[in-house]
C-alpha cells in the first residue's frame, strides 16, 4: 500500500506564507486519469461488494476495476508537461513562415565577395595544416609515442585500430617516397635508363611507359632499402646524416637562387601562342617566321600548325588569329608578380596565362591539342591539400622509434618541436617565394613541357640545378628508409601487445630485437603502393591514415586531461586540453575536405579493425581513458537519474530476477533467464540475484561459485546485466536484502521477476511459500512491479519459435498498464513474434459491456497496440456447495498444519483422512455434481445449480441471508455491513464475521481434531474462493489454447494468518493453465499514448 504523502504549495496572503499540504503520491508524475486520480476516488463511492471480484477487493483503492476506468482511458487527452507550450511555439513558427518572403537581388559586389571568401578560406586551410601539426605536436610532447599513447589512453581497441591504420599510412608513405625518387631518376638524372623507352611517345602512351618504368625501378630500390634496414638500424642512422646534409644544402641553394633572381634572373623562356602555353619540344624558335637574308622564312612552329612551310599555307584558325610571344618563366622577386591564389583546371584543359588577351572563337573545336600544355588531372584545392599533406607528416618519425631513444621524454619534445618549426618555416616561405619568382603557367606545368622538360626549382637554385636534383633524390631515399625503419617497429609493438591474434607472428624478430617478419610484411605492403605507381593516387590514402592518427592523438590527450587521471603527469607543461580539441576538429575537417570518399574508406577500415579486436582480440586492462570515461559518464548519468523518477514515456522494466540454486550452486530455473531475455525489448536494467543461507566468511567460496554460475547462464541466455549474490542467516532476510540493496542510485530495479514456488503444499516446504508471500508484500511496499511465471519449465527457450497462437491478457483491475506493455515487449522477440494479442476484461452486472468494448478498442488504438478485444460478462451468482466445501477443506488443511505437531508421515496421513472425510460429506450432499480437491492437478467439475435438486443445494447468499450471529458461516450483521469495504476486508481474512477472533481448535488431541471437522468456513474466504473459481472457469473456457496467459495477481492478505489461504486462491485461479504470468503493478503508470 502506498504511504501517505503531501505536496506543499505556498500561498502568500498579505505577506504571510501559508503552506498547504495536499494529499498525493510521494513520487511526482504527470497528470493522469489512471492511478490515484480524483475520478477514481469518485468511482470508489461505488461499493465493490459483489461476490465476483471479492479476490481483488482489498486493493480497490489503488487498483480499481477496469470497467470503472475505461471511459476515462478512452478519452485520455491530458498532455505531458510542456506539450502545450511546444505546440503553441510550433503554431507561431508556422504563422511566421507563412509571411511573404523578401526577395534579395545579388549584385556583382556579392559575387566578388564570394570569390574573395573562397580564396581566403583556401589560404586559411593551407595554414591550418601547419597549425594542425603544431597542436598535435604539443599533445605528442605531452604524451610520447603515438601508438603507445593511443592504446594506453583509449584502450586496446582504439589503439589497435588506429595503430594499424597509422602503420599502413607509414608504409604507403615509404612507397610514395620511393616513387618520388624514381621519378627524379628517370626524368632528370638518367632519362636513358628507362627500360620502357619514352622517346617518340606522347599522351597516355608516354604516361603508361613512365609508370611501368617506375614500377620496375621502384621494386629494385625497395629491395635495396629493405636490405639496408634488415642489416641494421645503425646503418640507417649513418645514412640519415648524409641525407640530411643533402637536404640542408638543397634548401640553402633554393634560398640563394631566390636572392640571385633579384639581381640576375635566370634565362628560362616560355613560348605562348595567344595566352596558351606551347609544348617546347619540336621547335627551336618561339616565332612564326624569322627574317633572313633571303627574306621571311617560316619556322618549325609554323609547320606544326600549317599544312606546308609556305607563307600562303592553310593554318590553324587560332594560330592565324593570335601572335606568338616569349616570356620569362622565372622573372624574379622584383618583377612584382604574386601567384598565391590558385586557378584550377579540369583534366584536358589548356594551361593559359591569366590576364592576357587571346583571340578565339568559342564555337571552334580545339585542334592540335597535343601542341599545348594540358592539365593531366582535374585539380582542386582539397586534392592539392591531400597531396601536400604527407610532406609534413614527419613529426611522427621520431616518436615511432621512441624505443631506440635514450631519454624519450626529453628527446621527443625537443627534437619534434625543432623539426616542426624548421620545416614549417621552410614550407611557408617556399610557397611565398615561389609565387613571387615564378610565372603561374610554369608553376602549373606539372612535367615542365613548356620549358624543355627542365626542373623549375633546379633552374631557380644556385649554383647548379644538380644540387636540387641530387638533394631531392637523397631526401626521398632517406624518407623512404625512415618509413621502412619506423613502420616495422610499430607493427612489432602492436603484435607484442597481443591485441590482434592474427599479428602474433610479427612480434618475433632477430636476437637483437630487429623486427624481421614485420619488415617483410612492410616491404610487401609497400610494394603494393609501388605497383599503383601514381603519386597522386597514393598521397590521399596516406593523408587519411595520418589524419586519423593525429585526430586520436589529440583526443587521447584531451581525454586524459579532462578525466584528471592521477597517473597523467606529463613533463611538457605548455599544453591545454582546448588545443587538443581544436587539433582533433581540424583533423576531422581536413579528412573530409581532402577526400570524403577516402575518409569514409579509412573510417570503415578502422571500424572493421576495431570490431575485430573487440570480438577476437585479447582482453587487456591498461587503465585506459575509455574505462575512465565510462566511469565518469556513469557517475554523471546516475546523478541525473537522482533528479526525479522517469517519465512514463521512458519507463521500461528494470528487472531484478530472483533465482534459486542447488547444492552445487547451479541455477534451478534456467528458463527464468530465457523469459528475461524475451522481455528485454525495452533494453532496461537486468540484475540476476540469488540468496544463500549462512555466514559470508564461511560461504565465500560458494558465493563465488554461485556468481560464476549466474554469469555463465546469463551469457548462455544472452542476458546483458549484472549478477549479485547475497548471504544471510536465513533465506528470507537474504532475499529482502537483495530487494532493498540491488541497483545504485537512480539505476535501480522497478520490477521483480520470481518463479512460482513449486510443491508449496508439501509440509516441509511451508517456509518457501511464506517467503514468497512476504516477497509480494515487500514489492508492494516498495512500489515495485512483480512478475510471477507459473510452471516456468513449460515456457519456451530462446531457440523455440511459435508460428501461431495467442497471448491472452486478462485485464481485471488497472495496474498502470503493465498488462498492456508486457505482451508488446514479448512480441518484439522472435519467440513470440508470430503470436497475436487478445485482451479480455470483465464486465459486472451494472456495466455496459458494449460501451466497454468500444472504450477499450479506442484506448488500444491510442496506444498503437494491435489486439483483439473481448468483454466477458460475469453476473452475480449464488455460491455453490462445491465452493463452500472447497473453502472448508482449505481451512481445515490450514488449521491441521498449524496445530498438529506430528512427523511428516503422520501429518500426511492425518491430512489424507480429513480430505477423505470431507469428500464423503460432499458426495452425500450431491454425489453426481460435486467433488473436492486438495491437489492442484485435479480439475473441478463444471457443476451448475440446475443439475442439483433445489432441496439438496444450500445456497449461501452474501449479505442477504439472516443467520445466527454465533454461526461461523453467518454473514455480516447490518451494523457490520455498513462498514466500508476496506474494514470488511481487514476483518474477514483473519476474523470471523461476527468480529470475534477465531479460536484455535486445540492441541493435537482427538478432541482438537474433532473441532477441526466441525469447523465452518470463513465467509470472506468463501467469497474469495467463489471469485477464483468463477474467473478460472471463464479463463479456461476462453484461453485454454493460448500460448501465454497474463493475469492480474491479487494482493496478499493484510494480516499474515491467511497467507496459506492466499496461496490456495492463486492456485485455484490459475488451475488448468499451461503458461501463466501473474502480474502486479508498481503503483504508477508505465504506458502512455504519447511517443
Amino acid at each position: 500500500m502506498p504511504t501517505a504523502s503531501c505536496h506543499l504549495d505556498n500561498i502568500t496572503l498579505g505577506g504571510l506564507c501559508v503552506c498547504l499540504c495536499l494529499p498525493g503520491d510521494s513520487n511526482p508524475k504527470e497528470s493522469s486519469p489512471f492511478i490515484n486520480s480524483s475520478d477514481v476516488a469518485a468511482e470508489k463511492s461505488q461499493q465493490y461488494d459483489g461476490k465476483n471480484m471479492a479476490l481483488f477487493e482489498e486493493e480497490m483503492d489503488t487498483s480499481p476495476m477496469v470497467s470503472s476506468l475505461l471511459s476515462s482511458l478512452a478519452n485520455y487527452s491530458n498532455l505531458p508537461q510542456g506539450s502545450k507550450e511546444h505546440e503553441e511555439a510550433e503554431n507561431n513558427e508556422a504563422e511566421s513562415s507563412r509571411k511573404k518572403p523578401v526577395k534579395v537581388r545579388y549584385k556583382s559586389q556579392q559575387k566578388h565577395m564570394r570569390q574573395c571568401t573562397q580564396q581566403y578560406i583556401r589560404v586559411c586551410l593551407l595554414y591550418s595544416c601547419g597549425l594542425l601539426f603544431l597542436l598535435t605536436l604539443l599533445c605528442l610532447c605531452a604524451a610520447g609515442g603515438s601508438y603507445y599513447m593511443i592504446s594506453r589512453s583509449l584502450g586496446p581497441e582504439f589503439g589497435g585500430a588506429v595503430g594499424i591504420c597509422f602503420y599502413l599510412g607509414t608504409t604507403y608513405a615509404g612507397a610514395m617516397y620511393i616513387l618520388g625518387a624514381i621519378e627524379l631518376l628517370l626524368i632528370y638524372i638518367a632519362p636513358k635508363a628507362a627500360i620502357f623507352p619514352l622517346e617518340g611517345l606522347e599522351g597516355a602512351e608516354a604516361e603508361a611507359a613512365l609508370l611501368n618504368n617506375m614500377r620496375v625501378y621502384g621494386t629494385i630500390l625497395l629491395t635495396s632499402m629493405a636490405t639496408v634496414v634488415f642489416v641494421g638500424v645503425k646503418y640507417v642512422n649513418k645514412l640519415a646524416l648524409v641525407f640530411l646534409a643533402c637536404v640542408i644544402l638543397s634548401i640553402f641553394a633554393v634560398y640563394a637562387g631566390v636572392i640571385k633572381t633579384a639581381v640576375e634572373p635566370p634565362i628560362f623562356p616560355v613560348c605562348l601562342l595567344g595566352n596558351r602555353t606551347l609544348v617546347w619540344k619540336s621547335f627551336d624558335v618561339c616565332a612564326k617566321t624569322v627574317e633572313t637574308a633571303n627574306g621571311t622564312v617560316t619556322t618549325q612552329l609554323w609547320s606544326m600548325f600549317c599544312d606546308s612551310p609556305l607563307l600562303n599555307a592553310t593554318c590553324d584558325k587560332y594560330f592565324t588569329a593570335n601572335n606568338v610571344s616569349q616570356i620569362q618563366g622565372i622573372p624574379g622577386v622584383t618583377s612584382g608578380i604574386l601567384n598565391l591564389f590558385g586557378t584550377y583546371y579540369e583534366k584536358g584543359d589548356l594551361i593559359a596565362r591569366q590576364n592576357m588577351e587571346s583571340a578565339e572563337d568559342q564555337d571552334d573545336p580545339l585542334t592540335n591539342s597535343n601542341r599545348y600544355v594540358l592539365a593531366d588531372i582535374t585539380s582542386f584545392f582539397t586534392l592539392l591539400v591531400g597531396i601536400y599533406f604527407p610532406s609534413v607528416t614527419g613529426i611522427m618519425a621520431g616518436s615511432n622509434r621512441s624505443g631506440d631513444l635514450r631519454d624519450a621524454q626529453k628527446s621527443i619534445p625537443i627534437g619534434t618541436i625543432a623539426a616542426i618549426t624548421t620545416t614549417s618555416t621552410v614550407y611557408m616561405s617556399s610557397v611565398v617565394l615561389f609565387g613571387a619568382c615564378i610565372e603561374g603557367v610554369v608553376l602549373r606545368d606539372k612535367f615542365g613541357e613548356g620549358v624543355h622538360g627542365n626542373l623549375v626549382i633546379g633552374t631557380l637554385a644556385w649554383p647548379s640545378p644538380w644540387v636540387i636534383v641530387i638533394g631531392s633524390f637523397f631526401s626521398t631515399c632517406g624518407a623512404g628508409l625512415q618509413s621502412l625503419t619506423g613502420a616495422p617497429r610499430l607493427l612489432q609493438a602492436i603484435a607484442k601487445d597481443n591485441i590482434v591474434p592474427a599479428l602474433r607472428i610479427f612480434g618475433h624478430g632477430k636476437a637483437n630485437g630487429e623486427p624481421t617478419w614485420s619488415l617483410l610484411l612492410t616491404a610487401c605492403i609497400c610494394e603494393s603502393g609501388i605497383l599503383i605507381a601514381s603519386l597522386d593516387a597514393v598521397a590521399p590514402i596516406l593523408s587519411m591514415f595520418f589524419l586519423m592518427c593525429y585526430m586520436f592523438v589529440n583526443l587521447a590527450c584531451a581525454l586524459q586531461t579532462l578525466l584528471r587521471t592521477p597517473n597523467w603527469r606529463p613533463r611538457f607543461k605548455f599544453y591545454h586540453w582546448t588545443l587538443s580539441f581544436l587539433g582533433m576538429s581540424l583533423c576531422l575537417t581536413l579528412m573530409f575536405i581532402c577526400s570524403w570518399y577516402y575518409a569514409i574508406v579509412a573510417m570503415v577500415i578502422a571500424g572493421s579493425i576495431y570490431k575485430y579486436i573487440e570480438f577476437s582480440g585479447a582482453e587487456k586492462e591498461w587503465g585506459d581513458g575509455i574505462r575512465g570515461l565510462s566511469l565518469s559518464a556513469a557517475r554523471y548519468a546516475l546523478m541525473r537519474l537522482e533528479e526525479g523518477p522517469p517519465h512514463t514515456k521512458n519507463w521500461r522494466p528494470q528487472l531484478l530476477v530472483l533465482v534459486s540454486t542447488d547444492t552445487e550452486q547451479n541455477v534451478e530455473q534456467p528458463r527464468l533467464l530465457s523469459l528475461t531475455n524475451q522481455l528485454k525489448a525495452g533494453k532496461g536494467l537486468t540484475i540476476v540475484g540469488t540468496a544463500l543461507v549462512g555466514s559470508y566468511l564461511e560461504n565465500y567460496d560458494q558465493t563465488q561459485r554461485a556468481e560464476q554460475a549466474l554469469r555463465k547462464l546469463m551469457e548462455t541466455e544472452k542476458v546483458k546485466g549484472f549478477s549479485q549474490v547475497t548471504v544471510s542467516s536465513n533465506l528470507r532476510d537474504a532475499t529482502s536484502h537483495l530487494l532493498q540493496a540491488s541497483g545504485l542510485g537512480g539505476l535501480k530495479h522497478n520490477a521483480v521477476l520470481v518463479s512460482w514456488p513449486r510443491n508449496w503444499k508439501q509440509g516441509d516446504e511451508h517456509q518457501t511459500w511464506r517467503n514468497f508471500v512476504e516477497l509480494v508484500r515487500e514489492t508492494t511496499a516498495a512500489h515495485l512491479a512483480m512478475l510471477v511465471p507459473k510452471n516456468i519449465a513449460a515456457f519456451p527457450s530462446n531457440g523455440e519459435r511459435f508460428t501461431e497462437g495467442h497471448i491472452d491478457v486478462w485485464w481485471i483491475v488497472h495496474d498502470g498498464g503493465m498488462l498492456m506493455l508486457l505482451p508488446f515487449l514479448l512480441r518484439q522477440h522472435k519467440v513470440w513474434r508470430k503470436c497475436k494479442m487478445r485482451i479480455f476484461t470483465v464486465a459486472q452486472m451494472d456495466d455496459n459491456s458494449i460501451q466497454m468494448k468500444k472504450d477499450l478498442t479506442t484506448f488500444l488504438y491510442h496506444l498503437r497496440i494491435d489486439a483483439m478485444v473481448e468483454v466477458v460478462e460475469m453476473h452475480d451468482s449464488d455460491i455453490s456447495a462445491y465452493t463452500y466445501e472447497k473453502t472448508l477443506v482449505m481451512e481445515q488443511r490450514s488449521q491441521m498444519l498449524k496445530q498438529i505437531k506430528m512427523t511428516k508421515n503422520e501429518r500426511e496421513r492425518e491430512i489424507q483422512s480429513i480430505t477423505d472425510s470431507s469428500r464423503g460429506s460432499i458426495r452425500r450432499k450431491n454425489p453426481a455434481a460435486v467433488t473436492t480437491q486438495l491437489s492442484v492437478t485435479e480439475d473441478p467439475p463444471a457443476a451448475s445449480k440446475e443439475e442439483k435438486p433445489e432441496e439438496e443445494v444450500q445456497l449461501i447468499h452474501d449479505n442477504t441471508t439472516p443467520t445466527s450471529p454465533t454461526t461461523p458461516a453467518t454473514p455480516l450483521t447490518p451494523a457490520e455491513g455498513a462498514k466500508s469495504p476496506g474494514e470488511q476486508v481487514q476483518m474477514t481474512w483473519t476474523e470471523k464475521c461476527d468480529g470475534e477472533p477465531a479460536k484455535p481448535p486445540g492441541a493435537a488431541t482427538p478432541e482438537g481434531i474433532k473441532d477441526i471437522f466441525n469447523m465452518k468456513p470463513n465467509q470472506s474466504n468463501v467469497r474469495r474462493m467463489h471469485t477464483a473459481l468463477r474467473l478460472n472457469e471463464v479463463i479456461i473456457k476462453k484461453s485454454s489454447e493460448a500460448k501465454l496467459v497474463l493475469l492480474n495477481m491479487p494482493g496478499p492478505p493484510r494480516n499474515r494468518t491467511g497467507d496459506e489461504n492466499y496461496m490456495e486462491f492463486l492456485e485455484v485461479l490459475t488451475e488448468g493453465l499451461n503458461r501463466v504470468l501473474l502480474v502486479r503493478g508498481g503503483g504508477r503508470e508505465v504506458i502512455t499514448i504519447y511517443s
